[in-house]
C-alpha cells in the first residue's frame, strides 16, 4: 500500500516526464495544503520560458500563492522529484514552506542536506521539515535517462 507521499511523488514524477518531453530537465513538483489536498502541480520550464528561475519549485510556489492568495506556506508541503538547489532552498525558506519532501539527492547542487543544508542553517529564520529519498530510485532514473540522451 502506497503512502500519501508516495502517491504525491507519483504525480510529481508525471510532471517531470512532461518537462523531459519539452526538453527541460525532468523535475516535477507539487504543493499540498494543510489537509493534504493538492494545490498545484508544476515542472521545470526554463527552456519553454527562457527563464533561468523557472525551476519546478519556483513555478509551484508562484502558482500556489496565486491560488491561495498568500505567500506564506507554513502549513503546506512541497513535494519535488529532486533535492532543491540553493536558489530554490532559499526561496522555500523565505516562503516559510512547512515541509519539503524530495526524491533524488543532488550530489552536485543539492541544498537540503547533500552539498549544503540551507534549511538547517542556524542563520536562517525559518526551518522547514525536510524528508529526502522518497521514491529516490525512480526520481534519479528519469534524470539519468534524460542526460544519457543529451550526451
Amino acid at each position: 500500500m502506497n503512502s500519501p507521499l508516495d502517491d504525491a511523488m507519483g504525480v510529481a514524477l508525471k510532471a517531470a516526464h512532461e518537462a523531459a518531453l519539452d526538453g527541460d530537465i525532468p523535475v516535477g513538483a507539487l504543493i499540498l495544503d494543510e489537509n493534504g489536498a493538492l494545490v498545484c502541480v508544476a515542472r521545470n520550464r526554463r527552456e519553454e520560458k527562457a527563464d533561468p528561475f523557472s525551476h519546478a519549485e519556483i513555478e509551484a510556489m508562484r502558482e500556489a500563492a496565486q491560488a491561495r492568495g498568500q505567500w506564506n506556506f507554513e502549513k503546506c508541503t512541497l513535494v519535488v522529484t529532486l533535492e532543491p538547489c540553493p536558489m530554490c532552498a532559499g526561496a522555500l525558506v523565505s516562503a516559510h514552506m512547512g515541509r519539503v519532501v524530495f526524491g533524488a539527492w543532488d550530489e552536485k547542487m543539492g541544498a537540503l542536506g547533500s552539498v549544503w543544508d540551507i534549511a538547517r542553517d542556524p542563520h536562517v529564520g525559518f526551518h522547514p521539515e525536510v524528508f529526502g529519498g522518497v521514491r529516490a530510485e525512480e526520481c534519479a532514473e528519469i534524470l539519468s535517462r534524460f542526460f544519457a540522451k543529451k550526451r
